[in-house]
């Protein structure tokens, strides 16, 4: 290298904000919820497709990826939809504080703090 040019400074990564965090090892907690409730057969087989979308979720949203951002949202409302249609069918009142987390997590995953992140 010559001293007229100087090496360019490396980018800047994008910094993870506490939220994201959180909410990456939620999604990996849910996905242990659901393989423990698929091995004690309190869960059909097909939710094993749900404890993969959560563990993809978490991964892609810790590595500040696009793709996590949309999956989690993704799953956090469907796990959301989930739950409301249990409280609903099966009268599991438990179920209501599920809820409410996910639809805090989807408005946080929402913010434009969060998606400017994630450009």
């Amino acid at each position: 290298m010559s001293p007229e040019h100087p090496p360019e400074p490396a980018p800047e990564r994008a910094k993870l904000l506490p939220g994201i965090a959180a909410i990456g090892l939620w999604m990996f907690f849910l996905c242990l919820l659901c393989l423990l409730g698929v091995s004690m057969h309190r869960l059909p087989h097909v939710f094993l497709f749900f404890c993969l979308a959560f563990a993809v979720a978490g991964h892609g949203l810790l590595r500040l990826r696009r793709w996590g951002w949309a999956l989690t949202l993704a799953t956090v409302f469907l796990s959301a939809l989930w739950g409301l249609w249990t409280v609903i069918h099966f009268h599991e009142m438990p179920l209501l504080l599920m809820i409410l987390v996910n639809a805090i997590l989807f408005l946080y995953l929402i913010r434009p703090e969060v998606t400017t992140r994630l450009r």
